[in-house]
């Protein structure tokens, strides 16, 4: 990143749930911070603040046991209003002084597993407003570059099973349908085509790949997004 620099740099780190987002983030802000750059490491709902109440209600079922039970529209605006906060009283000024932020899921999210719930001819429109919503009216900057972790459903659900130790009841509502962890994987690699997401291949004959190789394409491509080589 040149010195010259008037803003940061955002990379978001996207992928449906037990793709090892988290994982990979932790991983890549650590080898960026050990070439010397200013990196801080965002993840997103943040449960830590009061900005994800609606959320939290949201997929813990209390405006309805399944996912489209909140409209795209509604459902995003919970999503974004935490990314404002979040933006507002922690990272914005680190990115706004020319550091390099790493989200763990952020807007891209939204698109996603919003546009899920809506027929397919409507995703581009809904798109639109998203981005708007988010990136215009609310002020939020768009990512610099969006690295997709592609991993098929049903190895993602073995993943959550094991991480909440065969406890389905502890799964959030997105979590636990699989039907519409499905469709949001459409979703996602519609999102993917269309926004240029750089896409990883998180598994292979129906197991994961090593967390060490899978972390080794995400600097690739992380440094090839920072112009680092």
């Amino acid at each position: 990143m040149s010195p010259a620099a008037k803003r940061g740099r955002l990379l978001v780190i996207e992928g449906l749930d037990g793709s090892g987002k988290a994982t990979q983030a932790k991983r890549l802000a650590a080898a960026l911070a050990a070439e010397g750059l200013p990196v801080r490491e965002v993840s997103f709902p943040n449960y830590g603040s009061d900005s994800s109440a609606l959320v939290r209600m949201y997929l813990s079922g209390q405006f309805g046991q399944k996912p489209d039970d909140v409209n795209a529209y509604a459902a995003s605006s919970f999503f974004a209003v935490d990314r404002y906060a979040s933006y507002k009283r922690d990272w914005g000024g680190f990115y706004e002084a020319g550091g390099v932020v790493l989200a763990d899921r952020y807007t891209t999210s939204n698109g996603a597993h919003q546009c899920s719930k809506l027929p397919p001819g409507q995703w581009d429109g809904y798109l639109d407003w998203l981005f708007d919503f988010e990136y215009r009216r609310l002020g939020l900057p768009a990512p610099d570059a969006v690295i997709y972790l592609r991993v098929d459903p049903a190895v993602s659900q073995k993943l959550m099973s094991a991480r909440y130790h065969g406890d389905e009841s502890r799964k959030d509502i997105q979590e636990r349908d699989l039907e519409y962890l499905e469709r949001s994987r459409a979703a996602a690699e519609y999102c993917a085509r269309k926004l240029g997401w750089q896409a990883v291949e998180c598994a292979k004959n129906g197991r994961m790949r090593l967390v060490e190789e899978i972390g080794r394409e995400v600097l690739a491509l992380a440094r090839a997004a920072l112009e680092l080589d």
